[in-house]
């Protein structure tokens, strides 16, 4: 049996007589970072809104040794000697799901990319050997088609090669920021480089040096804080411990791989947090606070530059001509190469996905083209030759590909060799990873001394976080969304839970895991392990920052015995979880720390000695809401964070959702453009669907229209129920269920959607998708009152026969296109 948050939390004070307020707070000084002070704009605003004025940045530039003179004579000859074909290549990315070694011999791309979903041989839980025995055989082909020069092969390790399974998982940027420790940033660095030279791989798209602003954004746990002075400091060091200090005329060393400063730029600062939305803020603040790493990494030396998907007051940055050419090639000076991101170049007014020069002339390099390649290089051979691009650009743009080349030694006759099996999930990067979840840690809340543990105590760790290495490693693990990940992928690591119990049988006590809560004997604690599920990128943007998921619940029930409760918390951002604070004796924000449980388990628990491994040493990067609204009031000011010394002191805590009574929200989500808003994933890779019935009758494919993964496919092979899990709430009269579909071949058996509650009705849809077959995208809209309800908990739609079905939104809208239930819709 579960109940919600206020049945919870009654049930807590009732029984435990426990008080949500608290002395006053005590300022919690963070840790000094070694940080230039932000930039301030110069000179006014643009007069066109998306123009930079080139006058208005800092000054920065690439080190000399990128472009020394005897590698740029080399190119110069290269280049002359190549065919137009070939050069076209050099500035063309495929991924490695959709591309072949062979296929370079017709198509010459100059560099492949592995997304979060691809692995080598079509196996996304390949070893690293595999890895390594692909990168080695699409360079032997592109040495033997494209004039003798190299493919460069990138990837996103972003927290770790986390790709890899037995690699070494660090806590996400999110974590990392809360470190403060600019050292461990470095050697993070150092170590995620050898890993990913390990197989084969020597570039990665990485860091991301995002200042997220509203952490409602799907992609703000890859920002390191909101503040820009500590984004700069780790621009740095990150650079530096990836690529090492660069030597003109010289490779990077063996031990290094190119690294990538992305997103440029203010993919952190878009409208209402949205991924690939628009940054609508003055010049001013995209250069105080948005840019404020870029000039750190382009002095370091950072070799590529990722052009984010997101715009800057309207105009879509992969083909702003005003940034990538006039600002970060001016001013900026920066020498590497600018790569696109996925497709990102299809979202330029006038272009689609397999034809686009105007990207190219704005200032792009390398157009990410992960199943649009060959389509992009025959429209792109096209443009050269009928003079739309000049040949002048498509050198220039070949000149910084291939100069990147040289400097990871891929074009010496003896091409430097980075594999080194020994050098993936190492003892030593294990202990790094086990380090930095310790020092991410930050207490928000110790009550009572509540915490450490006491050596010899007995033990109750439970909580949906407690024994899951998917919910603590977070998204970009395995695959890009991360969802699927197992213990099994990560056999040298440790779930939160798993190094707690080791560690407090250690210490001589008792421990037990259990996923419900339940015991046999009563235990002296509980560690409750809870919070986000993981995602990536749009899939994770928020309306709102409440926490809706389980945890509470379990929490109530361990106080209504008698319980202390900690409470260890997983997420990719701060959230507002005023009940499951105020319900607790001691409460941690742990972000998803990564692969080493243990490093959790060193600060929680005491030793036998009596004191524990590490203290609390983070400090919040990011400010902790009040409120779960936009705007909320902050709970816990950026640089918070208690010690076992200094005990932090909880101000008087809201413990209701201004949203909750809310009966008018526009536009509540279901599924929208792959977003998980409102559904709870139960079933499958999807995270999308609770299937029932027999799982053979039912096949549910992410795909892409306009975006990566933003559709879904949902193929019926015979009778099956799909379930969409919504959270009740009161919805306004007059509203629709509206639905974005295509259908190919309409269905030749009834398909029925129902609300899944008692006394509801349910709506035909054969007649709708029928009319709806061979016609394209359309949108339709079923009024809620044909379900007799304006609140369900549950949409469900079922075909009773073959049937396949292409979905990319369904959602409450507040007015319905038409008052029948008697369709079609």
């Amino acid at each position: 049996m579960s109940i919600g948050k206020s049945a919870a939390l009654a049930l807590l004070l009732a029984t435990a007589g426990c008080s949500t307020t608290a002395p006053p707070p005590v300022a919690v000084v963070p840790a000094p970072v070694d940080a230039p002070a932000p930039v301030e704009a110069a000179a006014p605003a643009p007069t066109q809104a998306g123009v930079a004025n080139p006058a208005a940045w800092p000054i920065a530039k690439s080190p000399a040794a990128i472009t020394d003179a005897a590698t740029e004579a080399k190119i110069t000859a290269l280049l002359q000697r190549m065919t137009v074909e070939q050069k076209v290549g050099q500035v063309i990315q495929g991924d490695i799901s959709t591309i072949n070694p062979s296929d370079l011999a017709a198509y010459p791309v100059g560099s492949i990319l592995a997304g979060g979903n691809s692995g080598p041989y079509g196996n996304e839980r390949a070893s690293g050997a595999d890895w390594a025995k692909l990168a080695a055989a699409f360079d032997a082909a592109s040495r033997s088609a494209g004039a003798g020069v190299p493919v460069l092969f990138g990837i996103d390790a972003v927290h770790g090669h986390a790709n890899v399974p037995s690699a070494t998982v660090f806590p996400h940027n999110v974590g990392l920021g809360a470190t403060h420790d600019t050292d461990l940033l470095r050697r993070i660095g150092e170590v995620t480089a050898l890993e990913i030279g390990a197989t084969g791989i020597p570039w990665t798209f990485a860091p991301t040096l995002a200042v997220p602003q509203d952490v409602r954004w799907g992609r703000a746990y890859e920002g390191y804080s909101s503040d820009p002075a500590l984004v700069a400091a780790y621009s740095t060091a990150m650079v530096e411990g990836l690529q090492g200090k660069l030597i003109s005329g010289q490779a990077l060393a063996v031990d290094k791989v190119a690294a990538t400063a992305k997103h440029f730029l203010a993919d952190g600062g878009t409208a209402d947090g949205k991924d690939q939305g628009d940054a609508k803020g003055s010049e001013a603040e995209l250069v105080r606070i948005h840019a404020a790493g870029y000039k750190p990494a382009i002095d370091a030396g950072v070799l590529t530059v990722m052009v984010s998907f997101s715009s800057w007051q309207g105009v879509k940055h992969h083909g702003n001509k005003s940034l990538l050419t006039d600002v970060l090639r001016g001013p900026l000076g920066f020498e590497g190469l600018t790569v696109g991101d996925w497709n990102g170049h299809g979202q330029i007014p006038g272009c689609t996905t397999t034809d686009c020069p105007q990207a190219l002339l704005a200032g792009l390099d390398l157009y990410m083209a992960p199943d649009s390649w060959k389509g992009l290089f025959d429209s792109t051979l096209a443009h050269v030759r009928d003079g739309t691009i000049p040949m002048a650009r498509l050198e220039e743009a070949a000149r910084r590909v291939i100069r990147v080349k040289y400097k990871l030694g891929l074009m010496d006759a003896q091409p430097v060799v980075r594999t080194n099996a020994a050098n993936l999930g190492a003892p030593a990067h294990l202990a790094l990873a086990r380090e930095a979840a310790a020092k991410s840690l930050v207490l928000l809340k110790n009550q009572d001394s509540a915490l450490p543990i006491r050596a010899g105590a007995r033990v109750l760790v439970t909580g949906p976080g407690a024994d899951s290495m998917a919910m603590q490693s977070g998204g970009w693990t395995i695959s890009w969304q991360g969802s699927d990940v197992t213990k099994a992928d990560f056999p040298n690591g440790q779930t939160v839970g798993g190094g707690i119990v080791a560690a407090v049988r250690e210490a001589g006590g008792t421990a037990a895991m259990s996923a419900d809560g339940s015991y046999r004997a009563k235990p002296d604690v509980a560690v409750v392990v809870f919070g986000e599920e993981p995602y990536a990128e749009f899939q994770g943007d928020r309306p709102n920052l409440d926490y809706t998921g389980e945890g509470l619940a379990t929490i109530a029930k361990l106080k209504a015995a008698g319980i202390p409760v900690v409470s260890v918390f997983l997420s990719g951002r701060p959230m507002f979880v005023g009940p499951e604070l105020a319900a607790s004796d001691a409460f941690v924000a742990a972000w998803w720390p990564g692969s080493q449980g243990a490093g959790i388990a060193d600060v929680l628990v005491s030793r036998r000695n009596g004191r524990p491994a590490r203290e609390f040493s983070g400090t919040l990067s990011f400010a902790w809401p009040a409120g779960c609204e936009p705007g909320a009031a902050t709970l816990f000011p950026l640089g918070f964070g208690g010690t076992y010394a200094q005990a932090p002191a909880v101000p008087a805590l809201n413990t209701e959702c201004a949203l909750s009574k809310v009966s008018d929200e526009p536009g509540y989500v279901l599924f929208d453009r792959g977003l998980r808003q409102g559904v709870f994933a139960t079933g499958g890779d999807t995270n999308l669907v609770d299937l029932a019935g027999a799982a053979t009758n039912l096949n549910v494919t992410p795909f892409d229209i306009e975006t990566q993964e933003d559709a879904r496919r949902i193929s019926w092979t015979g009778p099956m129920d799909l379930h969409f899990k919504v959270e009740p709430r009161d919805l306004p009269a007059g509203s629709a269920l509206e639905m974005r579909y295509k259908v190919d071949n309409a269905p030749t058996a009834p398909v029925v959607l129902s609300a899944y509650c008692d006394g509801c009705e349910k709506v035909d849809l054969q007649s709708t998708f029928a009319l709806a077959a061979g016609k394209g995208w359309r949108t339709s809209q079923v009024p809620l009152k044909c379900f007799a309800t304006g609140k369900f908990p549950r949409l469900t739609i079922r075909s009773n026969g073959p049937f396949v079905l292409e979905l990319q939104t369904l959602r409450i809208v507040p007015t319905s296109a038409q008052d029948t239930c008697t369709g079609p819709f």
